[in-house]
């Protein structure tokens, strides 16, 4: 790779007459342009839409209103009942024969798809397929002998690493821009199956969809987002791995569309709390809240308060990191799980279904239920015991109802409140009575750290209490 070389200092003379500099060295960018660009495309779509139609008048046909609009708005075109909504992306050629990676969202909803090269030749594309849930879209043209790109491996990236980006910023085709990688594996609101690359790389509206490329020349990425307050570029950029948008157009090349694996969990985070009461040695994995009845984790037999620690063989070192690896494995295969259950490790096996996406644990309000007049427990709530009815209609087979939180609460508790299991260290207690809650609490010392197992509305979550009301 070539570099510019630049004075860095002032010429230092030796006792010989010599002339020394210390020099810095930078990248040069032109080789990977002229090598790589002709292999990235601009892209644009039309979508016809239907306009609002013209109010109706009792009495007035369409053409008389149009007549009227003409003589006494003459400044107001009359609307027409369809036009085209455009839009403009970039992409990037990965065979010869015309198969064409960008994103998802650049395609989607049209009805026609122009990709124009930067010899400005122009082509119709079909979709060969899109996933949404990557943002990845597979597009094709009907040309032979086309140039295309060279695929790196996004798992040798290393922040702080040089990388180039090009594409169609607000439709300027072949922009270059370039910056470094500013971190990896990055999860973003609501795209849980994709471990972004983050970089500060100029990214803009008209790039997505355009290629990353490494300083050997190497995608390494599809530009995808941005984060951005007023709709431009504010130095945080994201693109999708190769190797996740490989896998996908795969998929979408052989059958359509894409298959991810599922083990129909609820989840939580670790934090330090959690992790002290259940006896991790420190936070990471991903707390089990629920099973679904009838799933390969049902099937496996993993259980509520399991921490999985490690999936095929892939360490799960937050809560996000299980959906992304779980997706990525194939339904039906059979994979080991290592989990943390009572104070120890232990391995099952779970063969993977197919996607039905797992969601994470939250907490929604109950409607208010009048408090009882009896006294408080060192937990600062008043609790009863569930009625037959109760079990029935909420599908339970035990637990405590919370009917009042009195201001000295130690938990982030709320009356209709259903506190299901106990865990202190690793030990996991169902809540059965009142009686058993109060000698458990009685117990443990007012700065112990524990953790309830809690049902709220249709939700369930564990909620860590950070010690107890003095009981003297």
């Amino acid at each position: 790779m070539r570099v510019v070389r630049f004075i860095a200092a002032a010429c230092l003379f030796s006792l010989g007459g010599q002339v020394a500099a210390q020099t810095h060295e930078l990248p040069d960018f032109t080789r990977l342009v002229e090598e790589q660009g002709p292999a990235v495309v601009n892209i644009s779509t039309k979508q016809a839409v239907k306009r609002r139609a013209l109010p109706q008048i009792p009495g007035i046909g369409d053409e008389e209103l149009q007549e009227f609009f003409r003589r006494f708005i003459p400044k107001q075109p009359v609307p027409e009942p369809r036009s085209e909504s455009r839009s403009l992306g970039s992409g990037f050629i990965i065979s010869p024969d015309g198969y064409i990676l960008t994103n998802a969202h650049v395609i989607e909803g049209a009805d026609e798809i122009d990709v124009r090269f930067t010899d400005k030749r122009e082509f119709q594309a079909k979709v060969i397929g899109a996933d949404r849930r990557s943002d990845v879209a597979l597009i094709k043209v009907e040309a032979n002998r086309l140039p295309v790109v060279k695929f790196g491996d996004p798992s040798r990236l290393k922040v702080g690493e040089w990388v180039v980006a090009i594409g169609s910023p607000f439709g300027f085709e072949n922009t270059v821009t370039a910056g470094i990688v500013s971190a990896k594996g990055r999860s973003l609101p609501e795209e849980s199956f994709v471990p972004f690359i983050q970089t500060d790389v100029a990214i803009n509206p008209g790039n997505s969809g355009g290629p990353l490329f490494n300083m050997r020349g190497e995608v390494v990425g599809i530009n995808s987002q941005i984060y951005s307050r007023t709709g431009g570029f504010m130095g945080l950029s994201f693109a999708i791995p190769i190797d996740v948008a490989l896998d996908v157009q795969g998929q979408l090349r052989e059958k359509g569309r894409v298959s991810r694996g599922r083990i129909g969990v609820v989840i939580q985070e670790v934090t330090k709390d959690l992790a002290t009461s259940f006896g991790l040695d420190r936070p990471r994995g991903a707390l089990v809240n629920t099973v679904e009845q009838g799933s390969p984790a049902a099937r496996a037999g993993l259980a509520p308060s399991d921490i999985i620690l490690v999936f095929g063989n892939k360490p799960v070192q937050s809560s996000i990191d299980l959906p992304r690896i779980v997706g990525a494995t194939r339904p039906g295969s059979r994979v080991p799980v290592e989990i943390w259950r009572n104070g120890t490790s232990r391995t099952l096996s779970i063969t993977v279904g197919e996607l039905q996406e797992d969601k994470v644990a939250t907490l929604e309000p109950p409607p208010e239920q009048k408090p009882a007049e009896v006294a408080p427990n060192r937990l600062g709530i008043v609790v009863s015991e569930l009625t037959p009815q109760q079990r029935k209609e909420l599908k339970l087979t035990h637990g405590l109802v919370v009917t009042d939180v009195r201001p000295e609460a130690r938990a982030d508790l709320r009356r209709g409140d259903v506190l299901l299991m106990l865990v202190q260290k690793g030990r996991r207690t169902d809540l059965k009575s009142i009686e058993q809650l109060n000698k458990l609490l009685a117990s443990l010392d007012t700065g112990t750290v524990f953790t309830l197992q809690v049902r709220r509305g249709e939700s369930t979550a564990f909620v860590t209490v950070p010690g107890l009301v003095d009981a003297g």
